[in-house]
């Protein structure tokens, strides 16, 4: 005699199923309606190489850096990878290729080129101190000529269509403060501005380049805010703030910047129906990770596991240093990035998140709009 399954364990059964066949039907929409290309604007955070190829001392392609990448060291300021490597792999598409490596043309800028690059801010005077540097103003000079570059491979038609249904994703912000405005010693910013007039000319300077970039064909763009600066080991060494607090005023000041950020998307979608806008709330989901580490599986969220001095924040990671061993355990690689485990639950909860992760849509659901 047959024994009947259980009710609940049928219907359990079902409802597996049901969500298999919802995120299966998800992805084949995804790969019908195509992102054929993603195109990367940032600092460090999302540097795959660029600064490489630059007179610049913000570079990381030496060991430690890339120990757990493989293929070793690249400029990836990480032990692994990064949020946009995690990206395009949810995409499924190859990531981008850097901007200013030579190889870098013909077929290789079909699936996208990334401009990012290290110290990079949305101001050209950020980041000067460590020499030569893509801003944003240049990284969308640079997308220009990318563009350029395509119209010898497909028509008008068709690169409008290709440009429309690419992903920019942008991410901005982070060193105008903690290269700029937080070093009053190299830089004036900070007393010509208070922190909301500053938080204001960076967006009013952002804006004008994110529309450059819609006057150039795309689209679709995520704008990623910035995370709890206050909380990165470099700020932590400052010694401002208690042992095993973040630096209040600094996180402070970055909410001028990031509620603006989250205002212009809703602008922007409003005022450009043909084009999607979607803002990342970095602040919130890795405010989460240093306030909830358990849930996330992390023991260290206040010291690096590259770096030197007070909470290995005072001097980065260097060339051929000894890094901690139980990596996926530290929320921060160096003094300023975070570590592979960390950009995993940026990138997830990026990609798949409610509104209160990324506004006013995830990147999932961008990626599965037609235009």
């Amino acid at each position: 005699m047959t024994k009947r399954r259980p009710a609940t364990a049928t219907a359990t059964a079902t409802l597996v199923l049901v969500l298999v066949l919802f995120e299966c039907s998800k992805q084949m929409a995804l790969a019908e309606n195509g992102v054929p290309a993603i195109f990367v604007f940032g600092d460090s955070l999302v540097d795959v190489g660029n600064n490489n190829f630059l007179h610049s001392a913000a570079r990381a392609n030496f060991y430690p850096y890339g120990i757990d990448f493989r293929g070793g060291p690249t400029g990836r300021f990480s032990n692994g990878r990064t949020i946009i490597d995690m990206i395009v792999d949810y995409l499924g598409i190859p990531n981008a290729q850097e901007f200013a490596n030579p190889d870098t043309s013909g077929d290789r800028i079909l699936k996208g080129v990334n401009y990012a690059s290290a110290a990079a801010g949305i101001l050209d005077e950020t980041g000067r101190h460590y020499g030569e540097r893509y801003s944003l103003n240049q990284q969308v000079v640079n997308f220009e000529s990318t563009r350029n570059d395509l119209r010898k491979s497909m028509d008008n038609w068709n690169l409008t269509r290709y440009l429309s249904r690419s992903i920019a994703f942008m991410a901005f912000g982070s060193n105008d403060y903690i290269n700029n405005y937080l070093m009053p010693n190299l830089y004036t910013s900070r007393f010509r501005y208070t922190s909301n007039q500053f938080a204001n000319h960076l967006l009013n300077s952002y804006t004008r380049q994110l529309l450059a970039l819609r006057s150039a064909g795309l689209r679709k763009f995520v704008v990623a805010g910035i995370g709890p600066l206050g909380c990165i080991p470099n700020q932590r060494a400052t010694g401002v703030a208690l042992p095993g607090r973040c630096v209040d005023n600094v996180n402070e000041m970055l909410g001028d910047f990031n509620e603006g950020l989250r205002s212009l998307v809703t602008q922007l979608n409003s005022q450009y129906p043909d084009s999607y806008f979607v803002y990342t709330n970095i602040y919130g989901i890795f405010g989460d990770i240093l306030n909830n580490p358990d849930t996330y599986g992390f023991r260290v969220v206040d010291t690096a596991c590259c770096g030197v001095g007070l909470n290995r924040g005072q001097i980065t990671c260097l060339p051929l240093q000894f890094p901690c061993l139980n990596r996926d355990e530290y929320a921060f690689w160096d003094a300023y990035h975070p570590t592979e485990a960390a950009s995993v639950v940026l990138a997830d909860r990026a990609f798949r998140g409610p509104p209160s992760d990324s506004y006013p849509i995830n990147i999932q659901q961008l990626a599965l709009l037609s235009l």
